[in-house]
C-alpha cells in the first residue's frame, strides 16, 4: 500500500450508499420492494429477482459488487427482465427511479450529516457526492440531512457525466470545482468507486465498511479501508491554505 499524501488533498467526492447512508439499514426494503414492482404479483418471481440481483432475501444481505449494490436503475431494471420480469426495462428503470426518490425515506445516516460536512467545509475542502443513485434523490438526501448548502457538486448516473466505474463523475467534480484529480479523495464503500477514482486519476481511493464491500473485496482496489466516514476527519490537515 503507497504511502498516503493527505496534505494535496482539496476535495472529496463521496459515494451516498453505503458511504453516506448505511446500505443495509438504508436500502434492505428499497431492494425488496424493487423486486416486489419487478415481479408483477409473482411471489415466487420476487425473491428469485432478489437473489438474481446479489441481495439475500433471508438475511438481507447484499452481496459486495452486486447489481443492487452498485448499479444504476437503469442497469437494475435490465437485470431485472433478464431474470425474468414481465415489465419492459424502460417502464421499470422510470418506476424504480421514482421508487429510489422515495427512497429518502428509509435512509439511515451513517452520522450527523449535517455537522459532518459543516466541519468538512470549514477546513476548506470542496464536497461532492457522486452516486449509482439519480440526481433527484441524491439531492433529496442532502437535503433531509441538512448538507446540501455544504455541497459543491452533484452527480447521479442520469446527470450527464457517465456511469461508475468510469471517470467522468469524478472528472466533472474536478471541472465544477477548479481541481486536478490528483488532488481528489475518493470515498465509497464498492470496487465501482475505486475503479472510477483510478480511472480518473484521484489521489487517494478510500473505501468505507459501511457497505456492502469487506476489507477482503476492497484491499487491492483501495489506497485506505476506514470503518466509516467519521475517520476521515482524523486524517485530514488543520486547516486548507486559502
Amino acid at each position: 500500500m503507497k504511502e498516503l499524501d493527505w496534505s494535496s488533498v482539496a476535495g472529496i467526492l463521496f459515494d451516498k450508499d453505503g458511504t453516506l447512508l448505511r446500505y443495509d439499514e438504508s436500502w434492505g426494503p428499497v431492494n425488496r420492494e424493487a423486486a416486489r414492482i419487478a415481479a408483477a404479483g409473482d411471489d415466487d418471481l420476487e425473491l428469485r429477482l432478489l437473489q438474481a440481483a446479489g441481495m439475500d432475501p433471508v438475511s438481507g444481505q447484499t452481496r459486495a459488487d452486486s447489481l443492487l449494490a452498485a448499479g444504476n436503475a437503469a442497469e437494475i431494471a435490465a437485470g431485472f427482465v433478464a431474470a425474468g420480469s414481465p415489465l419492459d426495462a424502460a417502464e421499470l428503470t422510470r418506476l424504480l427511479d421514482a421508487l429510489f426518490v422515495r427512497a429518502t425515506e428509509w435512509a439511515v445516516p451513517v452520522t450527523n450529516l449535517g455537522t459532518f460536512f459543516t466541519r468538512l467545509k470549514d477546513l476548506g475542502l470542496k464536497l461532492g457526492v457522486a452516486s449509482s443513485d439519480n440526481e433527484q434523490s441524491i439531492r433529496q438526501t442532502a437535503i433531509r440531512f441538512g448538507f446540501a448548502e455544504h455541497l459543491d457538486f452533484v452527480a447521479g448516473y442520469d446527470s450527464g457525466h457517465g456511469v461508475k466505474p468510469g471517470p467522468g463523475m469524478l472528472l466533472g467534480f474536478c471541472e465544477a470545482v477548479g481541481l486536478h484529480p490528483s488532488q481528489v479523495a475518493m470515498v465509497g464503500d464498492n470496487n465501482h468507486d475505486m475503479h472510477m477514482g483510478k480511472a480518473a486519476g484521484a489521489g487517494l481511493k478510500i473505501a468505507v465498511l459501511t457497505g456492502t464491500g469487506s476489507r477482503e473485496t476492497l484491499a487491492a482496489a483501495a489506497d485506505l479501508c476506514l470503518d466509516d466516514i467519521t475517520a476521515l476527519e482524523a486524517l485530514l490537515p488543520l486547516k486548507l491554505e486559502a
